[in-house]
């Protein structure tokens, strides 16, 4: 069904909107550059990720599970000691946007359990191909407001949202091990 697509859609965008929003918060010049950078690079990172799940079926799924979440921690957990990092030590000037590899790691790790969801397309009874443009979609546009979002209340809360959006990478890192049951 499409609504389940849909719902699929925004259950894998969380994660990547959540990275959005922290970006928001430092994306102080060329926002609007920033939204669609992330919502293309999310957007088609989430839209392929479930095209190779579902292609390379339970062989794929169980070589990714078995670190994905690993990774996934590794990426948000550096950019967000980074992020708050250069909040800490910021002496006036702006901290930096992602952007280049960083942009693409960052895609990358959120949207690897993207692959496993990928094994369910075919229940979703709408297609593959149709499903993974819906979460595509859902995602970019989540995350093009998501930056716009987190410009909004780093404009209000300065230094302290740049310290939130590094804790918030990082407790999404955390979160996403737990959901894999490496910290229990």
């Amino acid at each position: 069904m499409f609504l389940s697509a849909c719902v699929l859609g925004l259950a894998l965008a969380a994660d990547a909107f959540a990275v959005s929003l922290s970006q928001g918060v430092v994306a102080r010049e060329r926002p609007h550059a920033t939204a669609l950078m992330l919502g293309g690079a999310f957007g088609l990172a989430q839209g392929v990720m479930p095209l190779v799940g579902w292609s390379a079926g339970l062989v794929m799924t169980a070589a990714i599970a078995a670190y994905d979440h690993w990774v996934a921690f590794a990426v948000l957990a550096a950019i967000g000691a980074k992020l708050i990092w250069e909040g800490w030590s910021n002496t006036g000037e702006a901290a930096k946007r992602v952007s280049g590899w960083g942009v693409v790691a960052l895609a990358l790790a959120t949207s690897l359990d993207a692959a496993g969801a990928g094994l369910a397309l075919d229940a979703l009874e709408i297609g593959p191909l149709m499903a993974a443009l819906v979460i595509g979609l859902i995602t970019a546009a989540a995350c093009a407001g998501g930056v716009y979002l987190g410009r909004a209340a780093g404009a209000r809360l300065g230094r302290a949202a740049e310290f939130a959006g590094g804790a918030a990478l990082i407790a999404i890192g955390v979160k996403i091990l737990w959901d894999h049951g490496a910290l229990s």
